[in-house]
Protein backbone atom coordinates (compact mmCIF):
# COMPACT_ATOMS: atom_id res chain seq x y z
CA UNK A 1 0.00 0.00 0.00
CA UNK A 2 1.20 3.45 -0.95
CA UNK A 3 0.44 6.20 0.72
CA UNK A 4 1.59 9.83 0.33
CA UNK A 5 1.07 13.07 2.36
CA UNK A 6 0.31 16.73 0.32
CA UNK A 7 0.44 20.05 2.63
CA UNK A 8 -2.13 21.89 1.99
CA UNK A 9 -1.73 24.40 4.86
CA UNK A 10 -1.31 27.52 2.97
CA UNK A 11 -4.00 26.34 0.20
CA UNK A 12 -5.97 26.87 2.91
CA UNK A 13 -5.92 30.15 2.45
CA UNK A 14 -7.86 30.34 -0.50
CA UNK A 15 -10.93 28.92 1.42
CA UNK A 16 -11.55 25.21 2.76
CA UNK A 17 -13.97 24.66 -0.68
CA UNK A 18 -10.00 24.54 -2.48
CA UNK A 19 -9.10 21.80 -0.14
CA UNK A 20 -12.25 19.68 -0.63
CA UNK A 21 -11.97 20.26 -4.33
CA UNK A 22 -8.50 18.70 -4.43
CA UNK A 23 -9.41 15.83 -2.49
CA UNK A 24 -12.50 15.21 -4.65
CA UNK A 25 -10.20 15.93 -7.72
CA UNK A 26 -7.53 13.71 -6.90
CA UNK A 27 -10.17 10.82 -5.71
CA UNK A 28 -11.56 11.30 -9.40
CA UNK A 29 -8.04 10.73 -10.80
CA UNK A 30 -6.00 8.00 -8.78
CA UNK A 31 -9.00 5.73 -8.13
CA UNK A 32 -7.46 5.93 -4.51
CA UNK A 33 -8.57 6.57 -1.43
CA UNK A 34 -8.40 10.38 -0.23
CA UNK A 35 -8.17 11.70 3.44
CA UNK A 36 -8.54 15.30 4.24
CA UNK A 37 -6.88 16.20 7.84
CA UNK A 38 -6.65 19.28 9.24
CA UNK A 39 -3.81 20.77 7.26
CA UNK A 40 -3.07 17.74 4.75
CA UNK A 41 -4.48 15.93 2.38
CA UNK A 42 -3.27 11.89 2.53
CA UNK A 43 -3.70 9.65 -0.88
CA UNK A 44 -3.62 5.81 0.00
CA UNK A 45 -3.45 3.41 -2.98
CA UNK A 46 -3.94 -0.26 -3.06
CA UNK A 47 -1.57 -0.54 -6.58
CA UNK A 48 2.39 -0.31 -5.60
CA UNK A 49 2.07 2.11 -8.42
CA UNK A 50 1.00 5.40 -7.84
CA UNK A 51 4.40 7.62 -8.40
CA UNK A 52 4.85 10.60 -6.37
CA UNK A 53 5.92 12.25 -10.27
CA UNK A 54 2.12 11.84 -11.22
CA UNK A 55 0.69 12.84 -8.07
CA UNK A 56 2.68 16.38 -8.69
CA UNK A 57 1.23 16.61 -11.76
CA UNK A 58 -2.04 16.21 -10.70
CA UNK A 59 -1.68 18.95 -8.15
CA UNK A 60 -0.63 21.10 -10.86
CA UNK A 61 -3.26 20.96 -13.16
CA UNK A 62 -5.77 21.31 -10.19
CA UNK A 63 -3.60 24.35 -10.00
CA UNK A 64 -4.06 25.63 -13.19
CA UNK A 65 -7.70 24.41 -13.25
CA UNK A 66 -8.25 26.58 -10.41
CA UNK A 67 -6.41 29.65 -11.45
CA UNK A 68 -3.90 29.58 -8.80
CA UNK A 69 -1.29 28.28 -10.97
CA UNK A 70 0.46 32.28 -10.45
CA UNK A 71 0.41 32.32 -6.84
CA UNK A 72 0.99 28.86 -5.73
CA UNK A 73 3.57 25.72 -6.63
CA UNK A 74 4.42 22.21 -5.45
CA UNK A 75 7.94 21.41 -3.31
CA UNK A 76 9.07 18.00 -1.77
CA UNK A 77 8.51 18.35 1.64
CA UNK A 78 9.43 16.53 4.71
CA UNK A 79 9.78 11.99 4.45
CA UNK A 80 8.63 12.37 0.91
CA UNK A 81 5.19 14.41 1.28
CA UNK A 82 4.57 17.03 -1.70
CA UNK A 83 3.60 20.88 -0.17
CA UNK A 84 1.51 23.27 -1.97
CA UNK A 85 3.89 26.47 -1.02
CA UNK A 86 2.82 29.99 -1.83
CA UNK A 87 4.99 31.72 -4.55
CA UNK A 88 6.92 34.60 -3.37
CA UNK A 89 5.49 37.37 -6.10
CA UNK A 90 7.42 40.19 -6.88
CA UNK A 91 6.30 43.55 -5.23
CA UNK A 92 5.55 46.70 -7.58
Amino acid sequence: MVEIKIDVSELKAEGGDVVKELAEFLKEKTNAEVKTLTNEIMVKSEEKSLPKQYLRVLLKKFLHKSELRDYYRIISGEGGALKVKGRKLPEE
